[in-house]
């Protein structure tokens, strides 16, 4: 790999306020499919690899036990089923990809295998699958589950899951169709094959009835930061989605994982991360720092508390007046829920044994719920200065997934005006879609 990748990163371009800031649309509202239509053809003027959609399908309600505080401030809902999305997003596009995300917890891999099979040639190859194990109990109660699996089960699940899918993409061989118009004959028989897969979550006759796509397989991208996640992406992913909020925890991810991908028998110079990044961008620096506090006034304590006990599957309104970090992280992984993130991320810094307030979490969470930890501030020079930075700290093997708080268009318009054509005049960029794929352009 030589050169950053970078994406966008759409799925909360509606949500925690963004839809009121200055810059954001006038007269039209998510889910208006031509909002993002525009987005991608700036997007891919600019050379940006991928758009990339994470996904939830429970309404937050984890603080307090309410959906209300969630409904009422438009705190991580609502959220669509974007494939159709994607699919009117590349018809005004040729060359820039699509994330699209499913939970390997719930669904099943041979409607998700088909379905992106399927989406893969609408897009003409430029698809990526996100597979992620759910750590949201309002997810987990709209699919019949009481509570959460174990956490080493649901990667355990996963890993099956993508070996279906795999093997689903594989039952038609590329050279199966033939279409001969004289003798009428459409494919040879002898390269399509049943999988006959029978594991310990799923039981899948095949084959996959469909015409292998331009890619053969979507490239596959896994965010798991656990050392159980860490070890399922080293088994199967193209490419990582890192949340390393900090260096320390960017390079300690990289070198977990290029160890574990040593262990597969996989090369780490292959497997890039894409490090999650929140970015404000003016013309001035001045004017990124106005547009930062403008972030802030949106966000409450009740707004952040919702926000982080969605995420971690915790409800964090039941916190005492004051508690050792060690035990809260216990209570989180007793009750399946996510130990990653602002809890994990705190055990880190500041070791299990650390007493904490309730008030010194909050503030911590504050940052933490408006990603202003882990926000680049400023002009597209002393940004772009951050991120080579970082990118040759952290191994020189991925880029960016960047995010926005400011308003949809003007976030990522102002993203793709101004630091990425400031990253591409100092060659800090991969090539501009050399291939005809997404895995190709990627390099996976």
């Amino acid at each position: 790999m030589s050169g950053m990748h970078l994406a966008y990163d759409l799925s909360f371009t509606h949500t925690e306020g963004r839809w009121a800031r200055a810059g954001s649309w006038i007269g039209r509202d998510f889910p208006d499919v031509r909002m993002y239509m525009e987005l991608a053809q700036t997007a891919e003027r600019a050379g940006v690899d991928m758009l990339f959609f994470g996904d939830g399908s429970g309404v937050p309600s984890t603080w307090r036990g309410s959906i209300a505080p969630a409904v009422e401030w438009g705190i991580q809902w609502p959220r669509h089923d974007m494939s159709p999305v994607i699919a009117a997003m590349s018809t005004v596009t040729s060359d820039i990809g699509f994330g699209l995300t499913y939970s390997s917890t719930y669904m099943h891999p041979f409607y998700v295998a088909r379905l992106l099979n399927s989406l893969d040639h609408v897009t003409g190859g430029r698809i990526a699958f996100n597979v992620v194990a759910s750590t949201r109990g309002a997810d987990a109660a709209n699919y019949g589950y009481q509570q959460l699996p174990d956490h080493d089960l649901r990667y355990e699940r996963m890993e099956e899951f993508i070996g279906v899918c795999r093997a689903l993409w594989d039952s038609v061989a590329p050279d199966a169709i033939v279409r001969d118009r004289e003798s009428g004959r459409f494919a040879d028989p002898a390269k399509v094959h049943p999988i006959d897969h029978a594991g310990k979550f799923f039981t899948v006759k095949g084959p996959l009835a469909s015409v292998p796509s331009p890619q053969a397989h979507p490239v596959i991208v896994q965010a798991g930061n656990s050392p159980r996640g860490i070890a399922a992406s080293a088994s199967f992913a193209d490419l990582i989605f890192g949340f390393g909020a900090d260096l320390a925890g960017q390079q300690r991810h990289r070198t977990l994982l290029d160890e574990a991908l040593v262990q597969e028998g996989r090369d780490p110079a292959r497997v890039g991360i894409l490090w999650a990044t929140q970015v404000i961008v003016g013309r001035t620096a001045a004017e990124a720092r106005a547009r930062r506090e403008a972030v802030l006034e949106f966000w409450s304590e009740e707004a952040v508390g919702t926000y982080l006990s969605h995420n971690a599957g915790y409800d964090f309104s039941t916190l005492p007046a004051s508690f050792r970090l060690g035990e809260l992280r216990d209570e989180i992984v007793a009750a399946q829920a996510s130990p990653a993130g602002l809890v994990g991320a705190l055990v880190a810094a500041s070791g299990p044994q650390t007493t904490m307030t309730r008030a010194e979490f909050f503030e911590h969470g504050w940052a933490a719920a408006t990603g202003l930890d882990h926000t680049l501030v400023g002009d597209a020079a002393s940004v772009a200065d951050a991120l080579e930075q970082n990118f040759a700290a952290t191994g020189s093997r991925g880029g960016y997934m960047f995010a926005t708080p400011l308003a949809m268009p003007s976030g990522f318009a102002e993203i793709s005006e101004l630091l990425v054509p400031e990253l591409r005049r100092r060659g800090a960029l991969a090539p501009r879609y050399p291939g005809r794929t997404l895995r190709e352009n990627l390099a996976v």
